[in-house]
C-alpha cells in the first residue's frame, strides 16, 4: 500500500503558505496608503517648517506642489550657516533602503532635529520616502553650508538668537 502523507502534507503546506501570503499582502499598506501616511508624517513631524519655503510664515498654507523644495533662508550659529536641503532632489537619488539607512545614521548641524529622525519607526520612514518620491524631483539644490566666519549672501536667522540686552537709558 502506497502512503499518501507526503502529498497531503505538500497540499496542506501550499495552502498554509497561500493563506499566509494572502494575509500578509492584505496587511501591507497600498501605495496610496503609504503616500497618505507619509504626507501626514511630513506635516506633523515639522519637515515643512524648514524644508518648504514660506511654510511657517503662511501658517502652513503652501500648496503641496511646493513642499520640501529646500530653502534659501540660512540658519546661522556657532557651527556656521546651514540651509534646509531640497528633500525631493535628495531622495530621488536614493533607494528606499538607502533612505532608511541614511535616516537612521544621520547626524546633522542645527537646527535639523536628526535625533528625532534617527528614532522614527522604519514603517514611518518608508512612508515618508514614498510620499516624497511621489512629489517628484523638482527645484534647485539649497545653498551650500557656510563655515563659521563666512558671511551668507542669503537671508538668515540667528540660531540660537543672542539673549536680549537690557535697556540702557
Amino acid at each position: 500500500m502506497r502512503r499518501r502523507w507526503p502529498v497531503v502534507l505538500i497540499v496542506w503546506c501550499a495552502g498554509a503558505l497561500g493563506a499566509w501570503l494572502w494575509a500578509h499582502d492584505a496587511a501591507s499598506p497600498s501605495k496610496a496608503e503609504q503616500i497618505a501616511r507619509g504626507r501626514y508624517l511630513v506635516k506633523i513631524a515639522g519637515c515643512n517648517d524648514c524644508h518648504t519655503p514660506g511654510y511657517l510664515q503662511s501658517n502652513g498654507q503652501v500648496s503641496e506642489e511646493q513642499w520640501l523644495l529646500g530653502d534659501q533662508l540660512g540658519w546661522r550659529g556657532p557651527w556656521g550657516t546651514t540651509y534646509a536641503s531640497n528633500l525631493r532632489i535628495y531622495m530621488s537619488a536614493l533607494s528606499e533602503d538607502e533612505w532608511v539607512h541614511a535616516a537612521r545614521t544621520l547626524q546633522a548641524r542645527p537646527p535639523m532635529p536628526w535625533f528625532n529622525l534617527n528614532a522614527m519607526h522604519e514603517d514611518d520612514l518608508r512612508a515618508i520616502y514614498t510620499f516624497v518620491r511621489s512629489l517628484g524631483p523638482v527645484g534647485d539644490p539649497a545653498p551650500a553650508y557656510l563655515a563659521p566666519g563666512e558671511e551668507p549672501t542669503t537671508p538668515f536667522a540667528l540660531f540660537p538668537s543672542p539673549p536680549p540686552q537690557p535697556n540702557q537709558h
